[in-house]
């Protein structure tokens, strides 16, 4: 699907309806979930924070091709593709806010906890990987990076074990154009990202970012292979950060605002509004039952997240290891 909403009817795939639908909502109510973690930052009400903004269509695209077995490895820009698989967002922004809780994950949500060190998640989403093949298991992992993370040695040493034992992972390289401030053409002398899988051996795609339903099939057809044993896949999602690397930083000292507003013009969510208006499946009047239901929704996880009971200093001693040592149980004792 291109910037005006047309789509090539040879490559697309079958869509119902309501899986259009589904697309369309969950990539608009990332952005206004990112909206809304910004301005809590701004307020003192959390950490430093992530934006995703630009990048739904990747987040989305990938995330809903998971079957719920699988396994999620995020980085700390995945805030979108975990809402999408359906952790509450009350969780992300405990954990935004600087509370470990927000880690802690149903049994049946399958998705690793937030990975801040840049690409050591990859190792953890191949070791998964491979465990699962040997206990036979017809499920895949599916770990996320930036561009920046491979040049990391992680990276290089999960794609070479994974092509080695065929493990069933898929890696999604989010190339949002910066590795904080560092561009692709000062970070690798490769002319993608995707073609990286060819020194490993295996299969490597690279696919329009902005293009919800292209990251879909990319994904699907990347998983379907590792569920029949046919290895791992290299998915590069050629996309761009609309806004800052972090609420920390300031994206005006590296680019310009032309570069910007070039790439508003893919945008990826005005790119399907565009196509579902020509379906008959949007309209004004859709959109702004979305934008009540969604400024509801997001509203009512901020306040559960602030209602939260705080949690006992003594957990710090508890869960540092699986048995406490003598030192932290003395040192816990000063605590009451």
């Amino acid at each position: 699907m291109d910037e005006k909403g047309e789509v090539d009817g040879k490559l697309m795939p079958k869509f119902s309806s309501k899986q259009i639908k589904d697309f369309y909502e969950s990539m608009y109510i990332l952005r206004a979930f990112d909206k809304k973690a910004v301005s809590l930052q701004r307020q003192g009400r959390l950490g430093t924070y992530p934006q995703i903004t630009g990048m739904e269509a990747t987040q989305v695209g990938t995330a809903l091709a998971l079957q719920k077995a699988d396994w999620m490895f995020p980085s700390f820009r995945e805030s979108g593709a975990m809402i999408a698989r359906g952790i509450p967002m009350s969780k992300i922004l405990l954990y935004w806010g600087g509370d470990e809780r927000g880690s802690q994950f149903a049994k049946d949500q399958f998705t690793f906890p937030i990975s801040i060190p840049v690409g050591s998640q990859t190792t953890h989403a191949v070791g998964t990987a491979w465990g699962m093949k040997i206990k036979g298991h017809k499920k895949a992992s599916l770990v996320y990076f930036g561009d920046g993370a491979t040049s990391r040695g992680d990276f290089h040493e999960a794609m070479n074990f994974a092509s080695v034992m065929k493990a069933p992972c898929v890696f999604i390289c989010n190339n949002n154009q910066f590795a904080i401030s560092t561009r692709p053409d000062k970070e690798t002398a490769s002319e993608t990202f995707a073609q990286k899988a060819i020194a490993y051996g295996m299969e490597g795609v690279k696919v329009d970012g902005n293009d919800v339903f292209g990251v879909y099939k990319a994904t699907q057809d990347a998983l379907k292979k590792a569920y029949s044993g046919k290895g791992p896949t290299l998915i590069e999602c050629y996309t761009y950060r609309m806004l800052d690397h972090t609420t920390s930083d300031d994206a005006s000292r590296y680019r310009s605002k032309k570069e910007v507003d070039e790439w508003a013009k893919k945008d990826p969510i005005d790119r399907l509004r565009k196509y579902m208006e020509k379906k008959k499946l949007w309209t004004k009047d859709y959109e702004g039952k979305l934008y009540n239901k969604v400024q509801k929704m997001i509203e009512k996880e901020v306040e559960k997240m602030e209602n939260i009971t705080p949690p006992d200093v003594k957990d710090i001693f508890k869960y540092t290891y699986a048995e406490m040592d003598d030192e932290l149980k003395e040192q816990m004792s000063k605590y009451g």
